[in-house]
């Protein structure tokens, strides 16, 4: 039997982690990441959500020496842009979760029908795909 391929949405963290090789991605979680057969997205509200925290000075890793959006294409991930339609979903999401960041990307996991990868245990209060990062 043949395994089937996932849809994979990196939570902004992991996605760092990722550039890092930051070893909070467990065996599970990388295997999944490189496995060819599974299609990797980083959606562009991450790339903002890196760029505010940059312009605060609350991240230095990758401040500002590597654009983001060529990185993503050379780690051999899809971007996801965000549409009018996830910026509406993500914001008649219940306030479970207050980041406008992780809302989005909630809402691009459901709407895309995508898994999202991710370490934040709030997340799993919405009705959500989501792999632990961790294992």
């Amino acid at each position: 039997m043949a395994k089937s391929q996932r849809r994979l949405l990196l939570d902004t963290h992991v996605f760092i982690w990722w550039l890092t090789d930051n070893e909070r991605i467990g065996p599970k979680a990388r295997a999944l990441i490189t496995d060819p057969e599974n299609e990797i997205f980083v959606s562009a509200i991450s790339g903002l959500e890196i760029a505010i925290k940059r312009s605060k000075g609350q991240l230095e890793i990758l401040d500002g020496a590597y654009e983001l959006e060529p990185l993503v294409e050379i780690c051999g991930f899809e971007h996801l842009p965000v549409t009018f339609f996830h910026g509406e979903r993500s914001g008649a999401l219940p306030p479970h979760h207050r980041d406008p960041f992780d809302r989005v990307l909630i809402a691009q996991a459901q709407a895309e029908g995508m898994t999202l990868l991710t370490d934040d245990r709030q997340i799993k209060q919405y009705i959500v795909r989501t792999l632990p990062v961790l294992a």
